[in-house]
């Protein structure tokens, strides 16, 4: 029962973070707030940092650091997600969000992570 309260923990951001992108899939487009003429710029960005910052989450949960796992969750989260917003009011799917911004978001994410942690000489 120790390790189940160690390990909960750990994926509480990701869990977090899957219901925010949830939540904003969620909203018709009608509902959605547009950004003039950065409209399309503002909402593509916000799928790549949404997607790096779900990369990182899982990578953060998962043990031993597994970089691959952590980049397919996020990618398969993604096409989820896509699937869903087929049922939202005004949304389609793009198979362009999941393999442009959302993938090369959790790959620069986690791309990032790990140059960073490299030590310099």
């Amino acid at each position: 029962m120790k390790k189940f309260f160690d390990i909960v923990p750990r994926w509480l951001p990701a869990a977090f973070l899957m219901i925010v992108i949830f939540a904003f899939s969620s909203r018709a487009r009608d509902e959605l707030p547009n950004f003039g003429g950065w409209d399309y710029f503002v909402k593509k960005s916000a799928h790549g940092i949404g997607y790096g910052l779900l990369a990182l989450s899982y990578l953060h949960a998962l043990p031993n650091r597994n970089y691959k796992l952590a980049w397919f969750l996020a990618a398969l989260y993604s096409a989820s997600d896509e699937f869903h917003q087929s049922f939202v009011p005004g949304r389609t799917p793009s198979v362009v969000d999941v393999l442009v911004f959302d993938n090369l978001g959790a790959i620069a994410a986690l791309f990032i992570h790990h140059w960073s942690g490299k030590p310099r000489s």
